[in-house]
């Protein structure tokens, strides 16, 4: 029996239609997964060209929280300059509500250069870019919690802002992703309630740990405290397809006592949830496999 760790998928809403991605969601939730996410993508990721099939994460939380009864929902990760986090909180809250307290909060950075420039977003500097992440997260943690908000930084100012009726929750998760460990796990330690990398070996996600540990203790925070999850890809097969590319180091693929193996060094390198990237097509029958033998070992 593997240690136990909390298992999500990552559902990714492009190159497929609506109704399989909700049926996909709906699965999930009845297999007991815990956590079901999306990205925050205007464009197909991986980037081919922007013309295929993509749906905006925000639009569609309020069918994720409708479509599922118990596994908590989100995004990996909410771009910060794509919107005004003080709206950003708004609309969360409303989703909140309509979940009945299940949902997560991802926020980011951002990086995705085309989608910026197509929309006509600013990408500013690392630098600039990584103040904002900094400033939205705790406005964003203020709408939440504060019956009035203020709030006077170089980015965003607030003055008296109420988020009526709140969150169903006391405190909504707040997960800072991304591998920066200058400044992107400075401000998970010091701001967030988790913090999430994706697409790493578990050696490579290991060393991470050990700098979010360091900027814990940096802030006198108990390190325990800083939730820990990590993304990998999902290319388990029942065609037979051999695991290849880039990023072979941040995926599980092969029969499920490798997978449980493979998942397990993940654990011993930290993590208290994994997240399956589930890109299209789907491969029902693999993840059905991964439901019925892989996930009791971590039961």
């Amino acid at each position: 029996m593997a240690a136990k760790v909390e298992l999500g998928v990552h559902t990714g809403p492009n190159d497929i239609e609506i109704d399989e991605l909700r049926s996909l969601w709906r699965h999930c939730d009845a297999a007991g997964f815990d956590l079901i996410t999306l990205w925050d993508h205007f464009y197909e990721s991986p980037y081919v060209d922007g013309s295929h099939r993509a749906y905006e994460a925000v639009a569609l939380l309020p069918v994720l929280a409708l479509d599922t009864q118990t596994s908590r929902i989100g995004c990996l990760c909410f771009g910060m300059g794509y919107r005004n986090p003080a709206l950003l909180a708004k609309s969360l809250t409303t989703i909140d509500i309509l979940s009945r307290g299940r949902l997560t909060v991802g926020l980011g950075a951002g990086w995705h250069v085309p989608e910026h420039e197509g929309y006509g977003f600013p990408f500013p500097p690392a630098r600039e870019r990584l103040d904002r992440l900094s400033e939205g997260t705790r406005v964003v943690r203020s709408l939440f919690t504060e019956d009035k908000s203020t709030f006077n930084g170089e980015y965003y100012q607030l003055k008296d802002a109420t988020n009526v009726p709140g969150p169903v929750q006391s405190r909504v998760p707040i997960i800072v992703g991304g591998g920066g460990e200058q400044r992107t796990m400075r401000i998970a330690a010091r701001w967030a309630d988790g913090a999430n990398q994706a697409y790493l070996s578990p050696e490579g996600y290991r060393h991470k740990n050990e700098v979010l540990d360091q900027w814990c203790e940096h802030y006198q925070r108990e390190p325990r405290s800083l939730e820990r999850s990590v993304v990998v890809h999902f290319r388990m097969s029942s065609r037979g397809v051999p695991l290849t590319g880039p990023q072979a180091d941040g995926a599980i693929s092969g029969r499920p006592q490798e997978v449980i193996d493979r998942l397990g060094q993940y654990v011993q390198a930290g993590a208290q949830r994994i997240s399956l990237a589930i890109r299209p097509p789907l491969d029902w029958d693999a993840i059905q496999t991964f439901i019925d033998q892989v996930m009791p070992a971590f039961r």
